[in-house]
């Protein structure tokens, strides 16, 4: 259903109930006046702000194409991090990628792959691999394993072909669920000066 109409001479109460004016008090009117009139800026601003993203996204990409044509070299995706500074050094804007990834079944083949590994490895009575290697599949309250934890598995170079099938099972499993692009506005008073951020949340201004 859509939005009911409301007739001249009457306001809408929260439910859904239709008021007439004269009933209201001058406190309710004022402060629903206050409310729609804050409400009104409010996606105007949210508009504004989806517009400055497109075209600042545009205009960054724009001059990458630029730089990768100068030198006859292909671009090579939109996804990585990269950044921009002015002439002078005092201004940038940066752009990151932040990509949320997941593992899917074949995470437990590899587990089991481990599994069989650290079973022959701790037969001495060693038992530091073990630990190590298993808390990297330690689950949080939500019950999610950490995708830092297991992917640090991939730094032990071990010579064990069980363990690198096991490894390949581990990037073969990991798949991006989604990714979001940042920008980021930074301005400096000189060179030798830290770098301040620009803030556009509306809470941090």
């Amino acid at each position: 259903m859509g939005e009911m109409t409301v007739p001249e001479g009457y306001m809408e109460d929260s439910m859904g109930r239709l008021v007439r004016i004269e009933h209201v008090s001058e406190y309710d009117k004022l402060k629903d006046e206050t409310v729609n009139t804050i409400l009104e800026r409010a996606f105007q601003v949210q508009q504004e702000i989806k517009d400055f993203k497109t075209e600042t996204m545009g205009d960054f990409y724009a001059l990458m194409e630029m730089a990768f044509e100068k030198y006859d070299a292909k671009v090579g995706g939109k996804k990585g991090n990269a950044q921009i500074t002015s002439y002078d050094g005092k201004k940038k804007v940066a752009i990151a990628v932040n990509e949320s990834v997941t593992f899917d079944e074949r995470l437990q083949v590899a587990k089991s792959l481990i599994d069989v590994c650290l079973i022959d490895w701790t037969k001495d009575g060693r038992t530091e691999v073990k630990t190590i290697v298993n808390a990297a599949f330690d689950v949080d309250k939500e019950g999610n394993i950490s995708t830092y934890k297991v992917m640090s598995l991939l730094k032990f170079e071990i010579n064990d072909d069980r363990w690198q099938r096991a490894m390949k099972a581990v990037r073969d499993s990991l798949s991006v669920l989604c990714s979001k692009k940042y920008i980021r506005f930074y301005h400096r008073t000189g060179i030798e000066s830290k770098w301040q951020a620009i803030p556009l949340d509306i809470a941090a201004v």
